[in-house]
Parts: C-alpha cells; sequence; structure tokens
C-alpha cells in the first residue's frame, strides 16, 4: 500500500468571509493535488475564521451538508482530492465547533464536533460534542478526527488508538504561548500511541489571539516528518503504511498496557 501524501494548509484565510476561504481553499486543493496529495487538511474554524464576534457565530454555522459542504465537495472532485476542513455546526438549534472529512468523489466520509472547548470563547460559543472517536477509511488508513484541545487529552488519543487509528487529523487553533504542544506534546502522542497525527494551525494575528503556525505531520516512531514555519504555509508529508506497520511491531505501548489499573481513570 503507498503512501498518503498529505497535505497541512497553514493558513487564517479571511475572518467571517466564506466565500474568500473557498477561493483558499480550491487554490490549496489544486497545489496539493498537483503535487500529489490524497488529501488536504485545514486548520480549526478555516471556514469562518477562529476569532469571530459572538453574535456572528450563529449566523456564519451551517448544517454538515450545507451550501459550503456542497462547495468543498465539489472542490475535492474536481481536483481528486480529499480534504478535511473545520467550521462551525449549526444542528438542533446550537453550534459545534466541526471538521468534516470529504472525500476525492465529493463525498462526507465524517464529520467531528470537538468534544473539550477551550477558554472562555469557545465554552460560550459552541456547544461541546459528545462521540470522543470518529473514523473513516481513507486510501487503505483508518482516519480519526480531533479538533485541537482535544489532542491535548492523553485518553482522547489512546481512545483512537484502540479503535484503531492509523492517521489522526488535527486542524487546531493553536496560539501564543502555548507552542510548545506543537513542538513537543504532538510527537510525543504520534510516538506513545502509535500512529500518525496531522496537526494542522493557523497562524499570525486574529482579534485578541495569536497563532503560531507550526503545523506538522508527526510519525509513530517520533519523528516529525514535516513542519510548518509562523508563516502562510503548505507543507507535505507522508503516512506510510509500512512505517506505520513495523513501528507498531517495535513499540510495546499497547501490548504492554494493563487496563485493569486504570479504572480510576473513569
Amino acid at each position: 500500500m503507498p503512501p498518503l501524501r498529505t497535505a497541512l494548509l497553514q493558513s487564517s484565510g479571511v475572518l467571517g468571509d466564506t466565500a474568500e476561504n473557498l477561493k483558499v481553499l480550491d487554490e490549496a486543493a489544486a497545489r496539493a493535488a498537483q503535487s500529489g496529495a490524497g488529501l488536504l487538511v485545514t486548520s480549526e474554524m478555516f471556514l469562518t475564521g477562529y476569532a469571530l464576534d459572538l453574535q456572528d457565530i450563529p449566523g456564519l454555522a451551517e448544517a454538515a451538508d450545507g451550501a459550503c459542504a456542497q462547495a468543498i465537495g465539489e472542490i475535492a472532485r474536481r481536483h481528486g482530492i480529499a480534504v478535511l476542513y473545520g467550521y462551525p455546526e449549526g444542528a438542533d438549534g446550537v453550534v459545534y465547533n466541526a471538521a468534516q472529512l470529504i472525500g476525492p468523489d465529493g463525498v462526507a466520509l465524517a464529520n467531528y464536533r470537538k468534544t473539550h472547548l477551550f477558554g472562555c470563547f469557545e465554552q460560550d460559543a459552541f456547544t461541546p460534542g459528545d462521540t470522543p472517536v470518529v473514523q473513516a477509511d481513507l486510501n487503505g488508513l483508518r482516519i480519526g478526527i480531533m479538533i485541537c484541545y482535544d489532542v491535548e487529552f492523553p485518553e482522547n488519543v489512546r481512545a483512537h488508538a484502540l479503535a484503531g487509528t492509523d492517521l489522526l487529523l488535527v486542524p487546531t487553533a493553536q496560539m501564543h504561548p502555548f507552542q510548545f504542544v506543537a513542538e513537543q506534546l504532538v510527537p510525543v502522542r504520534a510516538f506513545e500511541n502509535q500512529m500518525y497525527i496531522a496537526y494542522v494551525n493557523r497562524t499570525g494575528p486574529e482579534g485578541e489571539f495569536e497563532f503560531v503556525g507550526l503545523s506538522c505531520l508527526a510519525s509513530p516512531d517520533g519523528v516529525t516528518r514535516t513542519r510548518a514555519g509562523r508563516g502562510e504555509e503548505l507543507v507535505f508529508g507522508e503516512a506510510d503504511p509500512e512505517l506505520l506497520s513495523a513501528s507498531r511491531e517495535n513499540n510495546p505501548y499497547l501490548r504492554d498496557r494493563r487496563p485493569g489499573l486504570y479504572a480510576s481513570l473513569v
């Protein structure tokens, strides 16, 4: 099975302008596909921007099968590339901080709602999701989805490992001064759970926030296979099933677990 070439779009787009952000996504999808990528991953809340006024969020939210989802499905189909994008999902009278994976045929494969909301802004703006493990199959790999703060909870990522996730996609809005998450925590999570993690950040100032970039693809051997800088950037890395299989064979973490000792965690 060939590696899945994965493009990480480190961009903040234009705050509140979904039409312009769809253009940015279309251009990135074209570049990624031309470079042989089979998957493009964007940042948290890419479709609308992150630092929105609270009163504007319900009006920008849309259903998982809404007009922007249809437009992204067309982008994915036209370029023949799967796309994972972050957006505010409106459903059942509330708004979720969500991420949706669209296949290269334009069909939605999975939709995830952020389960751990960070800080007062998110807790005031969104309702937390209650499904920790959301997965889909793509190019022979089991794909999992989280959003930003979720990956900082070791139990969350371990649940994905136990469910067989091979490549965990984490659109994020990581801000100063927490860059150590991208630099140190994400590669450790990949190693201790024996999976690839694509961690894709926003960049630059936005409202009261300063996003730090540093998007990365970390592999199960703990190596950072690609790393963006601090600015707008499209970077590439490969999720290699052969490396994954060899690493899992050599690393005993998951085999040596003793779940009976961990009951106090829940």
